[in-house]
């Protein structure tokens, strides 16, 4: 039944944003425009690490207890026990154990890429600081969103350490509103920019499954 609801709600989440004018999310201080291009790289790198301790905070600390608390709360957890399956001790750690090394690949996926996208790029990762030039080196040159698929992983991981399906669909529902509402917007300003250069790049690098062979 827990899948079922995860499922229904992402189901909706893809309905609602069909209805909804989402225009407005990159509007005002969430529009895209590139960082100040006079800043040096240590800045760009000091922004970015002010975003990510914000990002982090919020996104894989607050909102995932949050979510937990309601999930007891509302007694809506996915309890193999409610089933008559006793799950020892030793699994349960495992899987906590396991949340949280993936969360650490993740979240070096995620440093890595932001890092290379303010050394390299000029920029940070924040929407109204973009980058000012087109960064295809490092991760970049496996998967276009190097740090969208580390961050979505890195919630999944977090709903693995709390034991919380619903926070496992709370990041699978965040992708889908990145991939369907934010993607588009950035791209479009990508292509604007940087016009063919990122159109090769589009066409030989893929959004979310990693390439065999990197960019060249």
């Amino acid at each position: 039944m827990a899948a079922a609801t995860g499922g229904s709600l992402v189901a909706a989440t893809a309905l609602l944003l069909g209805r909804v004018p989402t225009g407005w999310i990159v509007t005002g201080p969430f529009a895209f425009r590139p960082a100040d291009a006079r800043r040096g790289p240590g800045v760009n790198l000091a922004v970015t690490a002010a975003q990510i301790v914000a990002f982090w905070g919020v996104f894989f600390v607050v909102i995932p207890l949050v979510i937990t608390a309601l999930e007891h709360r509302w007694g809506v957890g996915l309890s193999l026990a409610a089933l008559g399956v006793v799950t020892p001790p030793v699994v349960i750690t495992a899987v906590t154990v396991l949340g949280a090394v993936v969360f650490v690949i993740a979240g070096a996926l995620g440093l890595w890429s932001a890092a290379i996208m303010a050394v390299r790029g000029g920029g940070t990762p924040l929407p109204s600081e973009m980058a000012n030039r087109l960064v295809v080196v490092g991760p970049y040159r496996w998967v276009r969103n190097p740090m969208a698929v580390a961050g979505i992983v890195q919630g999944v991981a977090v709903g693995l350490m709390l034991g919380s399906w619903l926070v496992v669909a709370y990041a699978l529902t965040g992708s889908l509103l990145w991939n369907l509402v934010v993607r588009p917007y950035e791209e479009a300003d990508l292509e604007q920019r940087f016009g063919d250069d990122f159109r090769r790049y589009r066409a030989a690098v893929r959004c979310w499954v990693p390439s065999v062979h990197p960019y060249r």
